[in-house]
């Protein structure tokens, strides 16, 4: 829906709500609201009911209630600039001025931020022409305290406070460049909130006498309504007695269905929550039929949820994050949402899928929360959803996963009822406890942590032998060191014809492929999987691991009917729905696979062949194929005895090497990637696969964003997330790189042959001391640090910030990835507290991997505690927080020494494996480092401009032995940083690696010094 620009007369003044607003108010439904944007003046005494769903729109309208003389809102016929401000049209030179203005501030515009203190200090960044950086410009804030100080009208009271000019010296830590052209104008202002407000911001400046100006776009031609920017503090924790939050699940929720529904509090195993469990029944399935019910759940928190976050199904194999701010109205079900209220507190909704045949999900009609309960069992059932009420919504969703892997583990189980699937279930459990006993540790770094090839993109869909062979010759000509290999599709044998490609008219042929035979394709792979196999180890001793690519069901089409698998094997037939993915796909028929009786005897007999061949690892990629059977007797029998079968033999035969694929469906996540009783397996997380001549450009950023949404709940599975293959070449590459590199998982290439970007290569990945290449993966999986900000289709006003942290609590690093997944620029000022374990008593530095800048010493409370970030379209940084040690001197003071591992890599504070900084008897400091991997190691030094030269001050050895002086340097960019190129030292001085494949750094330098230091 798009509303018409106004213009109303006398002192109503009403922003042209167009294009985005519109978007933002489709599913409100509600029309009062726009009735004074059309009455005369006169009757600008009417006043809609006060409900929270028509809020927003009676606090848009009473904001624009100003006098001519301090606010001018543009009629119709007003002009409006590209970056999105609207300019007085009575001035042509004005407008000029306006278009080169933009403002950056925190709390930011457009979000909801939540501050742990009453005093809230605003802090805002004008930029503005150079030219008129002399003149005086003014910035005001109106706000509105939210349920509070309303008028007689019952609307809320605005009110305003100007910004005072704080200068420039030492305000902010900024590590970008920004446009010499451009002056960057500090101001800022002290508010005392007692609960939450509703804030925006105007400018001018006095030359010529010209009007105020609104901040209400964000830069991009994308309006920011007064109503979109939430400052709220912490309230008392729940559950210490001191909150406001009512104590009874029925108070939190309007018209909450305590005669339908069954539901009991909870003890949470997540401080500062409360939670409740409620199940809905549902009748048995008949007929072979799926039993389904609908329930209405009521309104989370009434009408007072400022934001919701959902990850719904955007098609059965996949999960995708969806946001409103108003309305909860996902456009298809959820498996888990929730709802930021008036007060600060999150609730946090989880469907649990498995128990007894049932599935439960989430959905929104007409704004109200419903359950989507099928149950494939016989008899009745109930479906049971998690629901918890915590301070940050990090502590109410661990909250309902904590507990939902309680249930799981409690053994009920699909027909929990049925003694027969009981003693299965327990010969599974096991079987699974003693053979994931088995693997060895060093096996996971060799899985997870080596740096990994797909054909996938980068042969195409028609691969040979002589393709990967020759492939795998040019990544060993560039000095690319895989040391996994993935063969994807085409390689299987299956009864697939070029006739079935024609009939397909969609070009989707290999979704018709049906396996014929464990063997590879004769045309194609002449001589067989395992002469190929041998090979490839033969000529690239680098390579450890060679997986293959298979559906869970044989192929994408199941199994061929007159293949030598179905002369082996029992098959069954099955009915696929065809619109249950979502896409043009010819799933919509008949399939035939192994019956349930020789599903382990298949697995087993299929990955025996494979270990033959010196396969040593599989993707098991259409994993949501059987929540797409229409029969509920084959959902019911089939699904856990794929899933299980599956599992114990990637146990038995590749010791967990595995890759599920398309399956984030509900079942398969609670019953195969919930409960912690083996070793984590990798796991497909985005919610697309990687196109790169397909995708439009704005879906490469929306793969970054689902895939950071989506780890908010994958976090708490025993998974490793995949957020998918990607080439090192192309507009894009840096981006992908960077988002992989923090996000947890494994890191795969796909890159066409000859056609690779080795600097990006060695900042994703770094030799060991045995010559092998490894990632550097943070300890804790990557999310988003914001899951209520909206990616609008690309017209997002908000950076995507993605938190991570490596290493111990207290004193490992924080690693925030910033990306601009917008269409246009973007700035913030982010916090120090923002990243992940930074401590408020506690030192840091902050760096930018893509600047190479690094902050003076800050503390959270620190008056420069702000990062200001500015990316363009497809940029991206990494930033990293280190923590300092200080030292005591008796002649200057404190030395912060802070160790900033290998700055050369992404997440070069990976490579660290220990490292301490020591203060000897002889007055000099030692700093002793072991890492995983060579590159260039970065020491952070307060005083190291001050300092004598390199040569007389500093001693540094690797392996007890000093390095050459050249390897040792001040960096140009940031001058506190010594630098020590490591892997070149190395090579120089021949040295080898000792039994751990680690090495040892010991950089020394005096406290105390008389010079100045420079690079030699």
């Amino acid at each position: 829906m798009l509303l018409p620009a106004w213009s109303i007369s006398s002192n109503l003044y009403v922003h042209q709500y167009v294009g985005t607003v519109g978007h933002r108010f489709q599913h409100s439904n509600i029309a009062p609201p726009l009735l004074p944007l059309i009455l005369p003046t006169c009757c600008r005494s009417w006043s809609p009911p006060i409900d929270r769903k028509n809020e927003h729109y009676n606090m848009a309208v009473i904001l624009a209630e100003e006098t001519v003389s301090e606010t001018t809102w543009p009629s119709s016929s007003s002009s409006s600039n590209s970056s999105g401000r609207d300019t007085p049209a009575e001035s042509t030179d004005s407008a000029q001025q306006e278009s080169a203005v933009s403002l950056t501030m925190y709390p930011p515009l457009g979000q909801v931020s939540q501050v742990s203190t009453r005093d809230v200090t605003f802090i805002a960044v004008l930029e503005v022409p150079r030219t008129l950086a002399a003149e005086p410009w003014e910035l005001v804030l109106r706000y509105a305290a939210v349920n509070t100080s309303r008028d007689d009208q019952g609307l809320p009271k605005w009110r305003k406070q100007v910004f005072i000019p704080s200068g420039q010296a030492g305000y902010l830590s900024r590590l970008h460049e920004v446009d010499p052209d451009v002056a960057r104008l500090h101001f800022d202002l002290r508010l005392q909130v007692e609960m939450s407000l509703q804030f925006t911001v105007k400018y001018r400046w006095q030359g010529q006498n010209q009007s105020w100006c609104w901040i209400q776009g964000d830069g991009g031609g994308h309006s920011i309504l007064a109503t979109d920017s939430y400052v709220i503090v912490d309230q008392p924790t729940i559950g210490d007695g001191g909150d406001d939050t009512p104590r009874d699940l029925p108070d939190l929720i309007q018209g909450f269905p305590a005669h339908l529904v069954k539901w009991k509090y909870c003890m949470s195993q997540s401080p500062g929550t409360r939670l409740w469990s409620i199940e809905a029944p549902v009748h048995g399935a008949e007929d072979d039929m799926s039993a389904f019910a609908d329930i209405s759940l009521g309104v989370p928190w009434g009408h007072g949820s400022l934001r919701w976050f959902a990850l719904e199904r955007i098609s059965s194999p996949w999960l995708g994050p969806s946001h409103g701010k108003s309305a909860f109205m996902p456009k298809r079900a959820a498996v888990l949402c929730s709802f930021l209220s008036l007060l600060g507190k999150h609730m946090v909704f989880l469907g649990i899928s498995g128990l007894n045949d049932v599935t439960t999900l989430l959905k929104g009609v007409d704004g109200t929360l419903t359950f989507q309960v099928r149950n494939d069992g016989t008899a009745a059932g109930a479906g049971t959803v998690l629901v918890a009420v915590g301070d940050s919504f990090e502590s109410a969703n661990a909250a309902v996963m904590y507990h939902a892997r309680s249930l799981q583990g409690q053994g009920v189980v699909m027909g929990g009822t049925d003694e027969h699937k009981k003693e299965s279930t327990a010969q599974h459990a096991a079987e699974m406890a003693v053979l994931a006993g088995q693997i060895r540790p060093q096996w996971y770094e060799e899985w997870f942590d080596g740096l990994g090839y797909s054909t996938r993109n980068g042969l195409g869909m028609r691969i040979t032998d002589g393709k990967v062979l020759r492939a795998l010759d040019v990544l060993a000509e560039h000095k690319i060191n895989i040391s996994t290999l993935i063969i994807d599709y085409k390689w299987q044998h299956t009864d697939y014809k070029e006739k079935d490609k024609e009939a397909d008219s969609g070009g989707d042929g290999q979704y018709l492929q049906r396996l014929y035979d464990f063997e590879a394709d004769p045309k194609t792979f002449p001589k067989g999987l395992k002469a190929l196999v041998s090979e490839i180890r033969s000529k690239h001793k680098n390579i450890q691991n060679i997986a293959v690519w298979h559906a869970l069901l044989g192929s994408w089409g199941g199994i061929s009917e007159k293949g030598k698998l179905a002369e082996r094997y029992e098959i069954i037939e099955v009915v696929r729905d065809g619109d249950a993915w979502r896409c043009d796909l010819p799933l919509g028929q008949k399939m035939r696979i192994i019956a349930k009786e020789d599903v382990n005897k298949f697995y087993d007999d299929f990955y025996r062949f494979l270990s033959d061949c010196g396969v040593d690892g599989v993707k098991a990629d259409a994993q949501f194929m059987m929540d797409t059977f229409l029969s509920a007797n084959a959902r019911r029998e089939l699904t856990h005895t794929y899933l299980d079968a599956w599992t114990l033999a990637c146990l038995r035969h590749f010791s967990n090497r595995a890759i599920s694929s398309m399956s984030q469906t509900p079942q398969i996540i609670f019953h195969s990637q919930l409960l912690r009783n083996r070793p984590a397996v990798v796991c497909r997380n985005a919610t697309d696969d990687f196109f790169p001549d397909v995708l439009p450009a704005k879906l490469h950023a929306w793969h970054i964003w689902a895939n950071a949404h989506n780890s908010v709940l994958s976090q708490h599975l025993n998974v490793l997330p995949d957020w998918g293959v990607f080439q090192t070449t192309g507009p894009y590459a840096g981006f992908h790189a960077a988002a992989r590199c923090v996000s947890g998982g494994p890191v795969y290439i796909t890159d066409v042959p000859g056609k690779h970007n080795i600097e990006l290569i060695r900042q994703m990945t770094g030799p060991t001391p045995r010559g092998k290449t490894v990632i550097f993966r943070p300890s804790v999986v990557g999310r988003t640090v914001e899951p209520y900000d909206d990616y609008d289709d690309g017209r997002t006003s908000s950076l995507l910030k993605i938190g991570t942290y490596h290493g111990r609590a207290g004193t490992g690093t924080g690693i925030l990835g910033v990306f601009n997944v917008s269409d246009r620029q973007l700035g913030e000022l982010i916090p120090l507290r923002r990243f992940s374990g930074v401590l408020p008593s506690e030192h840091y530095v902050v760096r930018s991997h893509v600047t190479g800048r690094v902050t003076d010493p800050l503390k959270t409370s620190s008056r420069a505690a702000y990062i200001s970030v500015c990316l363009d379209v497809r940029g991206y940084d990494i930033l990293t927080s280190f923590p300092l040690t200080p030292f005591e001197r008796k002649s200057r003071g404190v030395v912060f020494v802070g160790n900033l591992g290998l700055t050369d890599k992404m997440t070069g504070c990976v490579a660290i494996l220990s490292s301490t900084s020591t203060l000897l008897e002889n007055g000099r400091v030692l700093v002793d480092t072991t890492l995983k991997a060579l590159g260039v190691l970065g020491l952070y030094i307060s005083v190291l401009p001050d300092m004598t030269s390199i040569e007389a001050g500093f001693m540094i050895t690797i392996q007890g032995q000093p390095v050459p002086a050249h390897t040792v340097s001040v960096n140009t960019i940031s001058p506190r940083v010594l630098e020590v190129d490591i892997e070149t030292a190395w090579k120089e001085m021949g040295l080898e690696s000792g039994w751990a494949n680690e090495v040892e750094v010991k950089i020394y330098f005096p406290l105390e010094f008389p010079g100045r230091v420079e690079n030699e």
